[in-house]
């Protein structure tokens, strides 16, 4: 973008976590638009320009974060604001509120990022959900696990992507599972006190997981896609991996995932801008998991590329500067598989790539973990080896084609030796 241009172009804040997947997709979806992005983050010293020059905030302190957010808005007006990750859109929520732009409530959106109190709204509301428990980790154990009815999952309250969930199928190895995730909570120097010390525990549902993409305008809920996840989650870890979209289910079970959804954006308060949910489907109906005020995680917004040639990065910019676009649904069928991870240690290379994105209606296969680096799986682990892309004219092709895909890359994957200080005996 020239500088006379910049210079009368629209700007839009875009609040992301340093590192953030999301956050260059919102950069290159506001230059389509003919927007300035301005970058409010945590990366003050980030060798990436997009950080180093934009606003440096502290997340955990909102205060001083809004004062000098506003104060950046009154050098030049900012006419929408997006917060690209959990950690970022209860700040976005302050500063559009601020700024009298569409946005949710504040109280909304920490109900969305912290599952204890999400699943409080769900019962006050009585929208389908797991029956759920809440314990703290600063008391005793056993008075609050008793009587639970197995299998159940046992989860932290405020992070994302599977990371620390756990099923356990009795009382010992639910044990082991809350010691573990306590553990690797308690490495977490960046969390709040509370979110280190409370969990929640709740009934393991059956049946197979869908994905929803949503977008609401003044409480109104639109659905963008629903990914189906043919791959069983059935625990003891919640990786996940196929996404494929258009649904496959019924269209009278695609109706009751919607006014599920769409009851749990209600019970949360939730009423403007895009929307994540993830849901379990069986013979019983459609039961709420998770409901998140952004935009689907990780790279995989690449496969809403609507008809009308839209991004879901351009939709959700355009939403939050007061503005519509025309949400009509995909032209053909996609995937996405996010790579697990397969071990332990540290990436030596991997092999098979070319052959990989050879096979028909493979679009892109981008590893972004890099050779030499360690490999940590779930449930501590918090990222992907990378993610395959496929396009298709049938969900069924789609999803073929990133099994054949993953089948032929093969990741070559050394132990990492840690030392161990000897105790004398």
């Amino acid at each position: 973008m020239n500088e006379a241009r910049s210079a009368i172009a629209p700007r839009v804040l875009i609040i992301a976590p340093h590192g953030s997947y999301r956050t260059f997709a919102y950069i290159a979806a506001a230059e389509r638009l003919g927007m300035q992005a301005l970058i409010a983050s945590e990366g003050k010293h980030s060798i990436i320009s997009a950080y180093a020059q934009g606003l440096h905030v502290d997340f955990a302190d909102i205060s001083t974060a809004i004062q000098r957010i506003m104060a950046a808005a009154q050098q030049a007006p900012i006419v929408g604001v997006i917060g690209t990750d959990d950690g970022a859109t209860e700040l976005a929520s302050h500063i559009a509120q601020q700024l009298g732009l569409p946005h949710n409530h504040p109280s909304a959106v920490q109900i969305a990022r912290r599952k204890d109190l999400a699943r409080a709204a769900l019962d006050l509301y009585q929208v389908s959900k797991p029956t759920h428990r809440v314990i703290e980790l600063t008391q005793p154990l056993d008075v609050q696990i008793k009587g639970l009815q197995y299998p159940v999952v046992v989860k932290p309250i405020a992070l994302s992507a599977s990371r620390g969930v756990i099923r356990a199928d009795n009382p010992p190895q639910l044990v082991i599972a809350i010691d573990r995730i306590a553990q690797m909570l308690n490495r977490m120097s960046d969390l709040e006190p509370l979110t280190q010390q409370r969990l929640l525990i709740e009934e393991f549902i059956d049946g197979q997981e869908v994905a929803i993409e949503g977008m609401l305008s003044q409480g109104r809920l639109s659905i963008l896609a629903i990914f189906d996840k043919p791959e069983p989650l059935n625990g003891p870890y919640f990786e996940e991996s196929y996404y494929i979209t258009p649904s496959r289910w019924p269209d009278s079970v695609q109706q009751n995932i919607f006014d599920v959804v769409a009851q749990a954006c209600a019970a949360y308060g939730l009423s403007e801008g895009p929307i994540h949910a993830e849901c379990r489907v069986n013979d019983r109906g459609v039961f709420i998991l998770e409901v998140a005020a952004r935009t689907i995680g990780g790279m995989c917004a690449k496969l809403l590329r609507f008809s009308t040639g839209y991004s879901l990065e351009e939709l959700v910019l355009s939403h939050a500067m007061g503005k519509s676009l025309p949400q009509q649904t995909m032209d053909d069928a996609a995937g996405v598989l996010m790579i697990p991870i397969p071990k332990a240690g540290m990436l030596k290379r991997v092999e098979g790539l070319l052959a990989a994105q050879r096979v028909p209606f493979i679009e892109e296969i981008d590893i972004q973990v890099r050779e030499g680096h360690e490999l940590v799986p779930l449930p501590e682990g918090a990222s992907y080896l990378g993610f395959i892309f496929a396009r298709a004219p049938t969900p069924e092709q789609a999803e073929q084609a990133l099994r054949e895909a993953h089948g032929l890359l093969h990741f070559v994957v050394d132990p990492i030796w840690k030392l161990v200080k000897a105790v004398n005996a």
